[in-house]
């Protein structure tokens, strides 16, 4: 079959960065479903695995944590799925990637494709809603009653980018929230507007002196999506007391927590490979709410993110996804399809 691979962790303009390889089709055992890959998409999670280091891989690795294709096979324990499904998932980052022709993935962490939806508009989707999803209902405890007055607020510190772009319509269409999104650019301030943000502000400027011309001297939830070390402490001071702060991206330095004790708020880190790193018993939550997004997609209350659509599937292409990534200026989703 055909795939991308690295045996070296290089830089993006680097030609061997990316390689177009063959590798042997798998086959399936247990829960595990083969898929045929029609449509993948990019994520800074790819950026990161592929990071430059001293390491070399005996056998090709395949990167790649976003996917829509059908399903081939099934192994002997899959009770969920059949020949012929359509399907999307985000997969196990401790597993081969989406970037090959057929990958084997368990089923509980696999969603039904929204009917509604091309595959490169469902590819678009798994990591970034399961991320969008985890953080806001389950890390941060989002739980705005239906017409609650006032409505509660939450400040997205990244709107423009892929998980800003689904947890921005989960937050506002979803669960209610006032959304206060950050954007940067006169192009992505009109993409987080039209996904639901109510206010937007800059992430270079100072937040809390923005949030209060906006109205706001606090917000009850902070969704952080870039540069934890950077917007940490304005995020301690302008969360609410007894507000939780939650952050996607890792921090290269210790954090203040203690800036959190007067107000018995608290920060919780969501990362959306732990149920099938650690082969959790609720693994199926993640096959749950993707029908879920699925589902929302189809009743309109959600619209894909696809930002950019490359064709074909290649290591030329994906090494420009990576090195549009790698600038932070992307809007939306970068998707690829077709081998």
């Amino acid at each position: 079959m055909k795939a991308v691979a690295l045996t070296r962790y290089l830089p993006i303009d680097h030609p061997e960065s990316m390689l177009d390889v063959t590798l042997t089709k798998p086959t399936p055992q247990g829960r595990d479903l083969l898929v045929e890959i029609k449509a993948i998409a990019v994520n800074p999670v790819d950026t990161k695995v592929r990071a430059p280091k001293d390491k070399v891989e005996e056998t090709p690795r395949v990167l790649g944590w976003d996917a829509a294709g059908i399903v081939q096979a099934i192994g002997p324990d899959v009770t969920q799925f059949k020949v012929g499904d359509k399907v999307f998932y985000a997969g196990d980052i401790t597993r081969p990637g989406t970037n090959s022709e057929f990958q084997l993935v368990d089923e509980r962490i696999v969603g039904t494709m929204a009917v509604s939806q091309s595959f490169e508009q469902a590819a678009a989707l798994p990591l970034t809603a399961i991320t969008a999803w985890e953080a806001l209902f389950e890390r941060l405890k989002v739980t705005t009653p239906p017409h609650a007055i006032p409505r509660k607020s939450i400040l997205i510190i990244g709107g423009a980018g892929g998980v800003g772009s689904i947890a921005i319509q989960l937050a506002a269409k979803v669960a209610g929230l006032t959304v206060i999104a950050t954007a940067s650019r006169p192009e992505s301030e009109k993409w987080v507007r039209a996904l639901g943000a109510q206010y937007v502000i800059s992430h270079y400027g100072d937040l809390q002196a923005q949030l209060k011309e906006q109205g706001f001297d606090s917000v009850d939830h902070v969704l952080i999506l870039n540069d934890t070390d950077q917007h940490f402490p304005a995020a301690a001071a302008i969360i609410a007391p007894q507000g939780m702060i939650c952050s996607i991206v890792e921090n290269a330095a210790p954090l203040n927590l203690s800036l959190l004790k007067s107000k018995s708020a608290g920060f919780v880190w969501e990362f959306m490979f732990t149920r099938s790193m650690y082969q959790t018993p609720d693994m199926q939550e993640q096959g749950n709410l993707l029908n879920e997004i699925a589902r929302l997609i189809d009743s309109k209350i959600l619209v894909t993110t696809v930002g950019e659509v490359l064709t074909p599937i290649n290591a030329a292409n994906l090494r420009k996804a990576h090195a549009a990534l790698e600038t932070g200026r992307t809007i939306g989703k970068i998707v690829l399809k077709d081998f």
